[in-house]
């Protein structure tokens, strides 16, 4: 009955961490996914503005930026965002800043991943949605991206897991997510049970993701 009546009483503040957890994994899906397709196409693009950019193209230029977002560690992206740039002048509040580098972080991934899901598709699509009188707009929209996202559907499967873990990392600058709350209770109460129940709690969520995410597979694998 202890064991019940402790849980019973910290569960509040993890279920309030978990929220947050909730919220920076949410917010992070709906900005980098659509940021990731809109780089993945400038990758596969052959559109450069010289007018603009004399010395790189815009290719290159995303390039570098998916290098250097994927070459560093996503806790030090987290503390330069809230840390550093406020040493020039810009500065964020917590959340804003760890949805700012949780999604630049995530769309330079989800852009590598649609990168591949586009080049896997045959020219002779674009060939006969040209012949059928779409143009370059609606053929990416209406018949380029649905198959794309039948292909890359497992990989970015394994991006979301992961951030559901990596969100975790918000801690460090100070917002009250579901693993601060249990370092919290662990500390206060010198018990490992909150730091159980935080386990349990992300094994829930990641196994959530999980069966959502084979569900909408199962769904595109019935496209043939």
């Amino acid at each position: 009955m202890i064991f019940v009546d402790y849980i019973i009483n910290i569960m509040p503040s993890l279920l309030s961490g978990a929220l947050i957890t909730l919220k920076v994994f949410f917010w992070t899906l709906i900005i980098s996914i659509p940021l990731g397709i809109i780089l993945s196409l400038g990758l596969t693009s052959k559109f450069t503005n010289k007018k603009m950019l004399k010395i790189f193209s815009i290719k290159q230029l995303i390039e570098f930026y998916i290098w250097l977002m994927r070459g560093t560690p996503l806790l030090l992206q987290l503390i330069f965002v809230f840390y550093g740039l406020p040493i020039i002048g810009i500065v964020f509040q917590r959340y804003d800043a760890a949805l700012v580098a949780f999604s630049l972080n995530y769309a330079a991934y989800f852009a590598e991943i649609f990168r591949g899901g586009f080049q896997s598709i045959p020219k002779s699509q674009y060939e006969s949605a040209s012949m059928l009188g779409l143009n370059s707009w609606q053929t990416t929209r209406k018949v380029i991206i649905p198959q794309v996202l039948k292909i890359v559907i497992p990989s970015i499967g394994n991006e979301v897991i992961n951030l559901v873990k990596d969100s975790s990392l918000v801690y460090v600058i100070g917002i009250g997510d579901l693993l601060q709350a249990g370092n919290i209770a662990t500390a206060r109460d010198v018990t490992l049970l909150p730091l159980i129940l935080v386990a349990l709690i992300y094994l829930l969520l990641t196994a959530l993701c999980t069966v959502i995410l084979r569900r909408i597979e199962k769904y595109y694998s019935s496209w043939r």
